[in-house]
C-alpha cells in the first residue's frame, strides 16, 4: 500500500471531494467546514476563490473509491 495516499477519511470528506471532482453530475459546492478540513489535508485548494482538487486530492479520490464500496455492501 501507499502509505502517503491512505487517508482515514469520513463520509462527509469522501462527499466533499467528491463533489470537487470536475465530472461530477451534481456540482454542488461542499461544506466549508469540510472543504476547510480536505484544504488542511492538501487534498484540495482554493484557486480564485473556488475549490478544486489538488494531484493528490485524485490520486485519494481514485485510490479510495474501491474502499467506499464496502460501505454500501
Amino acid at each position: 500500500m501507499i502509505a502517503e495516499l491512505d487517508y482515514d477519511l469520513t463520509l462527509g470528506q469522501w462527499d466533499a471531494l467528491k463533489s470537487l471532482r470536475g465530472t461530477a453530475s451534481s456540482h454542488h459546492a461542499p461544506n466549508e467546514f469540510m472543504l476547510q478540513q480536505l484544504v488542511d489535508l492538501k487534498l484540495a485548494e482554493l484557486v480564485n476563490g473556488s475549490p478544486v482538487l489538488t494531484s493528490t486530492g485524485r490520486k485519494v479520490l481514485v485510490r479510495g473509491s474501491s474502499s467506499l464500496l464496502d460501505l454500501v455492501a
